[in-house]
């Protein structure tokens, strides 16, 4: 039976809809102000929860926050009589399933209830799918970032839809990249990947495409290119924004037409290929510069896929290392290790600008080089480097190429650092840094900021 919870301060709200869902057959429990609200739901355990807004003690969106850092997964449906377009986009970006004005309709409703328990439905088996893929593909953490992350890849992976995965260096794309590649039907086929940066230019074409014998000095032989390797099964294209104008043009015409040519050859060959390509660049940059190819961009991003910072996403901190622990126990036969809280909490405050890979990397040389079974403070202190608490702001803005790039990263780091500090409460926020909401509200879209839990 299906558990839903009512919280309104009003007897007769709380009445009604108690009467309605009940009819249709559901387990309904009430509370009257936020308090008792939380409580219930911790109890209850709840499927889906009708959240008022306006409420004496704490309001709707106050308990919304609560809920969610109580770790409570019950889709919340805000309900409201002096709905606004500003609540209802607080709302959401807290974590709403919906908002609903009042007076409430009961067809609206109940539509908006059923749909809840298709998605809660659906919800419970991307969880279940994700412990698999966490466990099979090394995407480790619970953070909100990775959460988005993991199911994104859970829609698009059974599909044959072509993915642009983007992020900094050290992020996890290509395990983003495979993790897709085993969720699709292509699954039991090639899994290809061709690193675009690695590859000289004048090269990148008979890598992919392939050549003919004697089609230039030192092809001695016929040789199959990447996109013929790959029929059948998936092509990853990593940093595919440092390929030359001339091979993104054959590789728009493969997109397009499903063929490819070899160097030096006038057949065209059929290939059945699914792409996924990553960078790091910013490439709608790159188009207005010219360095990439606007189609062929649209071509490769029917679904975005962003990796964040490990920056982004410091609560995962402990489940990587721990991960990559016992990976490194598993593989390299060392005697059981544990890190001290004070070591796991200096890891947690460190920058990572090499992302998740710097941290492996630092895990493993904290593992070998630090004396005893438990890794300590200084231990982090000595082997991971001296690094400042805080991420290295200064540095990360004097690396962009332009001032242009350098206004948009300061501009985005004291937005995203300003929403920290008031707990990302938007109008606070807005007020504290004398700015509009609503040009708030379109910066933290414009920037993609998200909150980190």
């Amino acid at each position: 039976m299906t558990r839903l919870l009512v919280i309104d301060d009003e007897h007769g709200i709380r009445s009604a809809l108690r009467q309605v869902f009940e009819y249709e057959g559901h387990e309904v429990r009430v509370a009257e102000d936020g308090h008792e609200g939380l409580q219930v739901a911790t109890d209850f355990n709840p499927d889906v929860i009708f959240l008022d807004v306006k409420m004496p003690g704490i309001d709707g969106l106050e308990v919304l926050e609560k809920l969610r850092e109580k770790d409570i997964s019950s889709l919340v449906v805000m309900i409201s009589g002096h709905g606004t377009i500003d609540t209802a986009v607080e709302a959401t970006r807290k974590g709403a399933y919906d908002f609903l004005e009042k007076p409430l309709d009961t067809d609206r409703l109940l539509v908006t209830l059923r749909r809840a328990l298709e998605l809660r439905g659906l919800t419970q088996s991307v969880a279940d799918l994700r412990d698999q893929i966490e466990s099979r593909y090394e995407i480790v953490g619970t953070s909100y970032p990775i959460r988005q992350v993991l199911e994104r890849i859970e829609r698009v992976g059974p599909t044959d839809a072509r993915v642009l995965v983007t992020g900094e260096n050290g992020t996890g794309k290509e395990l983003v990249a495979r993790a897709i590649h085993r969720l699709s039907p292509r699954a039991s086929g090639p899994f290809v990947e061709v690193n675009c940066a690695a590859i000289p230019s004048e090269l990148i074409e008979s890598a992919l495409f392939g050549h003919l014998r004697g089609s230039f000095t030192g092809a001695v032989t016929d040789h199959a290119g990447k996109f013929e390797q790959a029929h059948g099964g998936t092509l990853f294209l990593d940093e595919v924004g440092d390929m030359s104008p001339q091979a993104q043009a054959k590789v728009l015409r493969a997109l397009e037409q499903g063929v490819v040519s070899r160097v030096g050859g006038k057949n065209s060959i059929e290939v059945d290929v699914r792409v996924v390509a990553a960078t790091n660049k910013d490439l709608e940059h790159e188009i207005s510069g010219g360095a990439f190819r606007e189609d062929l961009y649209y071509r490769l991003n029917v679904v975005p896929i962003h990796m964040p910072p490990l920056r982004d996403r410091r609560d995962d901190v402990p489940m990587l290392v721990q991960h990559f622990t016992d990976l490194m126990l598993c593989r390299d036969g060392l005697s059981p290790r544990s890190f001290e809280t004070a070591a796991m909490e200096r890891l947690q405050t460190l920058p990572w600008p090499g992302n998740v890979r710097e941290l492996r990397n630092t895990v493993e040389r904290l593992l070998i080089l630090s004396l005893g079974d438990t890794v300590r403070l200084e231990d982090v202190d000595m082997l991971a480097g001296e690094r400042s608490s805080g991420p290295r702001l200064e540095g990360d803005l004097l690396s962009s190429d332009t001032f242009s790039d350098f206004k948009h990263g300061a501009e985005r780091a004291f937005i995203n650092q300003k929403l920290r500090e008031h707990d990302w409460n938007v109008a606070e926020t807005a007020r504290r840094i004398d700015m509009p909401r609503s040009n708030l509200y379109k910066k933290i879209e414009k920037y993609g900021l998200i909150r980190d839990s």
